[in-house]
């Protein structure tokens, strides 16, 4: 299992660099993260200050 991102994404960034494996990127309104490299450790989710990144 992996993250997503959400719609509730405010492109704040806060998330990008607490990833160990470096698999969320900016996109065009939000940033996303790229499941096949996901390793499911939620470090995005504890620093989301609006709870857009959530388990798939």
């Amino acid at each position: 299992m992996a993250y997503l991102i959400n719609e509730n994404c405010i492109s704040c960034g806060a998330c990008e660099p607490e990833c160990p494996v470096s698999c969320i990127t900016a996109g065009d309104d939000k940033y996303v993260i790229d499941a096949s490299t996901c390793i499911d450790c939620g470090a995005c989710a504890g620093v989301c200050p609006v709870d857009a990144c959530q388990p798939e």
